[in-house]
Parts: structure tokens; C-alpha cells; sequence
């Protein structure tokens, strides 16, 4: 099955890829991604990933740990990460996507106060090859969405932007735990409204399936750190735009934490909204946190995501796997489950 780009808002210039013996069957769309990826260590869960041939790879964040004020020494570290043989070896056997979190942004939790936003989202927009026509150079940030197709089936791809207009997060108090709590009104930016305005219109294109990559959680329980728990009212727009704009069939994939697991989210209408979190390339944590949402085990050595779309048995296996290619966590649901009625 050929599958062509329709709605190009980054396209890599890369020489067209040949498929191995061991590419998924003609009938499945495959999107691999991982995030928090230290440009210091090996990264050999990229020739894993690159194994399976996927169809599309989505860098979530953290893609290097920039943490720096110097734009030179961002590039540095960029490049570092663009050396790797197994970097170059994926971006070859597939088309590779990025979003941003807060190390390749360039300092940790930060939002719009970073003051070289401007500056990295550039670095970032080059290194990832985005063209100078293409739609996420066109607008401040570096959000898009793109569409594949296989004339019979189409895929969107959002690219989320939850760095350069963030409010800062509210700090804990009392009763709550680590280092943040949920803004308790309104009105605190996540996304910021112009990123609004153009998901609103992003989402009223026709597609199969939508896969929104946003490098914070969405669809974990609280925990205190990072993720769009702390902008509760944000979270709640975003189910709601889904809902008025008939985006059935979406499912998030998020990285950051430094672990791997899948979440459930059950709005108080709709249907569910799953989140695959895959974390890290390189990076570990020495514990997890509990989530209420959770399907299935945390994975806490260093993982993969893996969405494979079986357009025949209209249904999505949305998997965690290890460098040795293990399946460790994985569910399975069907296109109709998540049909907005």
C-alpha cells in the first residue's frame, strides 16, 4: 500500500525510502515515536524502531537536553544528536516528525517566559528539516498537521505546541504533591489562542484516524508534575472541540515523564481518549506515579510506542516495546469504540 501526503506542514528532503522484507502488511498504517532522548548516550532503541519499518516516527520532546541560554550550544547539541548512526539510520527507512518539550526548548518547565523562544524554534525548524513554504514556519510556534493517505484511508498527524505559549504553572500548595497543582480558574493558557483558532479549523478536515502528539500527558491522573492536569480548563476545551468537530477515532501520544504506560480518559460524555506515553529513548526514573487512568503495566526501563492501524479489522493496537523489540504493554481497540455518535 502507497501512502501519500496530502497537507504538508513539514516534509523531510530525504531520498525515498525502500521498504525491508520485514514492512507491515499492506492492510496497516504503523506510527512509532519516544521521547527524552540524551544526545550524550546511545540510542539503540532507534535501530529497533527503524526495524519495524514504520510508516511515520514521532520525536515527542526532549528529543535533546538542551537546558541552556547559549543558541550555540543548543546547535551543539542538536548536532550531536543528528551524528548518531542510529538517528541516521531511522531517518532513513521512514519519515520522521518532531514536537518540542521543555530541555529541546531550552529550560526545564518552561512556557512562553523562555526569552529565546523565538530563537530555538528556529534551530528547531531547521535541524528538523522543515521546509521555508511549508505552514509551521508561517505562524509563531512550531505546531502543524499534516495528513496521509492511501486513498481509501487517511491519518492526521497534529503537532502540538505546549511550550511557547504556556502560563507558568501553579505552584503546589498544601495537600498537593511534587511541584505543581491545577489552576483552580480559568483563563491560565496551555495552547494559547492563535494554536486554538487552528486546531479548530485542523480538526474540520475528514480523517480515518487522528493521532494528536503533545509531548505532556493528557489522559493520565494528577500526579504534581508536568502535564495538562495543571491547566484542568484547557484539558476540558480540548475535549469539548473534540466533540463539537466530530473527531472521532483520535488518540494522543505524549513523552516527558521517563516512563512508558497507557491511559484512559473517560469524558462525562463521549467516548474515551487514549493517551500512549512513551518515555524514554535514554532516560529513566527511579519511580513512577500512580494513575487512576492506567490500562495495563508502567514500563520503566527504556521504550517505544507503537500504533498499528489494522484498517481490515478496523481496530488500533496501541503498544509500549522495549529495545529488545518486546511487547510490554499493549491494547487494543476498536474504530467503533471511539466513534463521537
Amino acid at each position: 500500500m502507497i501512502w501519500s501526503l496530502l497537507a504538508i506542514s513539514c516534509l523531510h528532503t530525504t531520498s525515498p525510502v525502500t521498504k525491508p522484507a520485514d514492512s507491515p502488511p499492506a492492510d496497516t498504517f504503523r506510527v512509532a515515536f519516544g521521547s527524552c532522548a540524551h544526545q550524550n548516550k546511545d540510542q539503540p532503541i532507534l535501530e529497533t524502531a527503524a526495524s519495524l519499518s514504520p510508516d511515520l516516527f514521532v520525536w515527542l520532546g526532549d528529543n535533546i537536553y538542551g537546558d541552556t541560554d547559549d543558541m550555540a550550544v543548543l546547535q551543539q547539541k542538536y548536532d550531536k544528536l543528528g551524528a548518531k548512526p542510529e538517528f541516521q539510520r531511522l531517518w532513513e527507512r521512514t519519515a520522521v516528525r518532531a514536537v518540542w518539550d521543555d530541555h529541546d526548548y531550552g529550560r526545564n518547565d518552561a512556557g512562553k517566559e523562555y526569552p529565546h523562544r523565538l530563537a530555538s524554534e528556529q534551530i528547531f525548524l531547521d535541524f528538523w528539516q522543515v521546509p521555508a513554504d511549508a505552514d509551521r514556519r508561517q505562524h509563531e510556534g512550531i505546531y502543524g498537521a499534516e495528513v496521509f493517505t492511501d486513498g481509501a484511508h487517511t491519518v492526521q498527524l497534529i503537532l502540538l505546541d505546549t511550550r511557547s505559549f504556556r502560563d507558568p504553572i501553579a505552584p503546589k500548595t498544601r495537600g498537593y504533591k511534587n511541584s505543581y497543582r491545577p489552576h483552580d480558574e480559568p483563563g491560565a493558557a496551555f495552547l494559547g489562542e492563535a494554536q486554538w483558532a487552528w486546531l479548530a479549523g485542523v480538526l474540520q478536515q475528514p480523517a480515518t484516524i487522528r493521532i494528536i502528539a503533545t509531548s505532556n500527558q493528557f489522559g493520565h491522573s494528577y500526579n504534581g508534575w508536568e502535564s495538562w492536569t495543571n491547566f484542568p480548563f484547557e484539558q476540558q476545551r480540548m475535549v469539548r472541540l473534540l466533540r463539537e468537530a466530530g473527531a472521532s477515532a483520535t488518540v494522543f501520544i505524549s513523552g516527558d515523564v521517563h516512563w512508558g504506560e497507557i491511559s484512559r480518559y473517560t469524558p462525562d460524555s463521549g467516548p474515551p481518549l487514549y493517551d500512549v506515553t512513551s518515555s524514554g529513548i535514554t532516560q529513566t526514573w527511579p519511580s513512577t506515579e500512580p494513575n487512576e487512568n492506567r490500562v495495563g503495566p508502567v514500563i520503566r526501563e527504556n521504550n517505544f510506542g507503537l500504533i498499528e492501524i489494522d484498517w481490515r479489522a478496523r481496530q488500533m493496537s496501541l503498544q509500549l516495546r522495549t529495545v529488545e523489540n518486546a511487547v510490554v504493554s499493549e491494547h487494543r481497540v476498536d474504530f467503533d469504540a471511539l466513534q463521537i455518535r
